[in-house]
């Protein structure tokens, strides 16, 4: 489990395809940290530490992974969102966040409101997720409150400690994401959607 509170950007520094995995190596200063098979998330994907070295360590994303997430378009040098699985007694300061994406969605709109930044993703609707105003939504990772909820898209509100701290600084019109969907609002849909 995680908050969606990102630790620190984390940079990509190699890529080794092997079958249908991939292996992704990030440099981190969380590597001391770390130890083999414990769960970091990265832009939001809860993956294992496989081995480390030094500043640097690896994960294994596999198939369906890829296939689910923008984790298939990192490129070497890329900046990643990290953030380690939360404590059992810590507080909780953004939301409940699994580690697992639902879907990608795509950056739409980039509005700079005078010293903050408004944030436009548009998703595959057909996939039943559903954003709420002043609802919680996880972008690569990172725990949001929706400002402005629409069928198959949303807006979030970004303060500059996030922009600065977070891949948001990174993003363009046409960035894919990846889009976690509250888990409650998940549960809700899915009851709702049985009836």
């Amino acid at each position: 489990m995680f908050t969606g509170i990102i630790e620190e950007l984390g940079t990509v520094t190699n890529l080794v395809k092997d079958k249908d995995n991939l292996h992704i190596s990030v440099k981190s200063s969380l590597t001391p940290e770390l130890k083999i098979d414990q769960s970091v998330a990265h832009n939001g994907v809860c993956l294992t530490v496989v081995s480390f070295k030094d500043d640097e360590y690896t994960v294994t994303a596999i198939k369906e992974t890829l296939d689910k997430t923008n984790l298939n378009t990192l490129n070497t040098g890329d900046q990643v969102n990290l953030e380690r699985a939360m404590k059992l007694g810590d507080r909780l300061d953004g939301h409940i966040v699994q580690g697992h994406v639902d879907q990608t969605g795509v950056c739409t709109s980039i509005k700079e409101e005078n010293g903050s930044w408004v944030f436009t993703f548009e998703y595959d609707s057909q996939l039943n997720n559903i954003t709420i105003e002043k609802g919680s939504i996880t972008v690569d990772g990172t725990s949001l409150t929706v400002v402005n909820s629409g069928k198959n898209n949303f807006s979030v509100a970004i303060i500059p400690y996030t922009y600065e701290h977070t891949n948001f600084c990174n993003y363009k019109v046409g960035t894919v994401v990846n889009l976690e969907f509250d888990v409650i609002g998940k549960y809700v849909s899915r009851l709702y959607s049985i009836k």
